[in-house]
């Protein structure tokens, strides 16, 4: 996509480790509508992820904010409230947490290139040196992506890193802006950061994480309700502590312990890997849920009949999705999965409407690619082998009526 390497302006470059740093940091982004924002932070042996380094830049200069010794950062956090700024991210969602945990508030207004560049034809998921490389032409040295940021002195090579990791997200987000108002997406674009913010802070309430954990297809109603007691005691207690979850209880013996205290307490205390000091803490979980009422425990989800003709329906779908994307220059893992396309063809019925937690029910996906499979569906486009060298070999036309 880039036709020449960019040369990046060298912008000076400050690192905030004193009061009086972070507070001429403060002023200088309170004069800015655009700025770049990525954290370092190791996430291995905590509930959260430690912060170790907060990056920013602008059209002017470059930051790599120390928390361990700037001192209070609560003024640099409030910038991040202001709508008119517009803070620019790639594959954001830990800095969006990050911004919430401290402040109380993700960003009032994100720019995540990741997903932008999904909506140009690029690849996505992209990383930040694939995204830096494709948009700007530039090779970006990423050795110290595993480094342990909570050391210090930072070393001269670790400081390369922190600073790079911003240097070019305004550039990106030029050229990427550019070409989005050129595609007429900006409005795909917002639509597509205000999902992202939504699921990144986590405040859906209908979403259950704990049916997430492997293993539980085969348990009851009660089963359910004591894993759903023992998952919240779980992480509350990770919290509490600040641990990593899976080192509070694993998801197996967790699962085993909903199963096996469902029949019995006495059951649930042979369960290998409980923590006997949590013991009691544990058991009262396992009887919170089984002195729940059977209509209070969580309905058992079995998954929809699939007719037989499900699998060549999917992968036609799928092909005609594909050049769609190629035709209107899409990511289509952007899109949507494999899960919603089946989630299209279950509701199918001439005229019908994508099911209300579908991505295609609103938006431009809505507009623009839900009609189309429907069409295929309804049999009003033909479909052939138009060259079979190409990356996109078919040819996808609408059927008059009468044809």
């Amino acid at each position: 996509m880039a036709r020449r390497s960019f040369r990046p302006d060298a912008l000076p470059e400050t690192f905030v480790d004193d009061p009086a740093r972070l507070a001429e940091c403060v002023a200088h982004l309170r004069t800015v509508d655009l700025l770049g924002f990525d954290t370092e932070f190791v996430g291995e042996e905590t509930f959260r992820p430690e912060l170790c380094l907060v990056q920013i830049s602008t059209v002017e200069r470059l930051f790599v904010i120390d928390p361990y010794h700037c001192g209070p950062v609560e003024e640099f956090w409030k910038l991040m409230h202001d709508p008119a700024r517009t803070v620019i991210a790639h594959a954001g969602r830990e800095e969006v947490r990050m911004c919430q945990f401290f402040s109380g508030k993700p960003p009032a207004s994100i720019f995540d290139t990741q997903i932008a560049i999904g909506l140009i034809g690029s690849t996505y998921p992209i990383s930040y040196a694939g995204l830096v490389q494709e948009i700007l032409g530039v090779r970006l040295n990423k050795s110290d992506t595993l480094t342990d940021w909570r050391r210090r002195p930072l070393t001269v090579s670790q400081m390369r890193y922190a600073y790079d990791d911003v240097r070019y997200l305004i550039p990106a987000y030029e050229r990427i802006v550019k070409r989005l108002k050129k595609l007429e997406r900006l409005a795909w674009a917002q639509e597509e950061f205000a999902t992202f913010l939504h699921w990144a802070v986590g405040n859906d309430p209908t979403v259950e994480r704990w049916r997430k954990l492997k293993g539980i297809g085969s348990l009851g109603e009660r089963e359910l309700a004591l894993l759903q007691e023992l998952y919240g005691w779980r992480e509350r207690t990770a919290e509490r502590q600040n641990r990593p979850v899976r080192t509070v209880l694993r998801d197996d013996v967790l699962v085993e312990a909903a199963r096996a205290g469902a029949r019995s307490p006495e059951d649930f205390l042979q369960i290998r890997g409980l923590p006997k000091s949590e013991f009691a803490n544990i058991l009262a979980a396992v009887r919170r849920g089984r002195g729940r009422p059977l209509a209070e425990c969580p309905e058992v989800q079995t998954q929809p009949h699939e007719p037989p003709q499900m699998p060549t329906l999917t992968a036609i779908l799928s092909l005609v999705l594909g050049e769609l994307c190629e035709e209107l220059n899409l990511a289509q893992s952007l899109v949507c999965s494999q899960y919603h396309i089946k989630d299209v063809i279950r509701a199918y019925a001439p005229g019908a409407e994508a099911p209300e937690d579908s991505p295609f029910a609103k938006g431009w996906r809505r507009e623009f690619i839900f009609p189309r499979l429907q069409r295929v569906l309804e049999g009003k486009v033909s479909i052939r082998v138009a060259d079979p060298s190409k990356g996109t070999p078919l040819e996808l036309r609408a059927i008059a009526d009468g044809e």
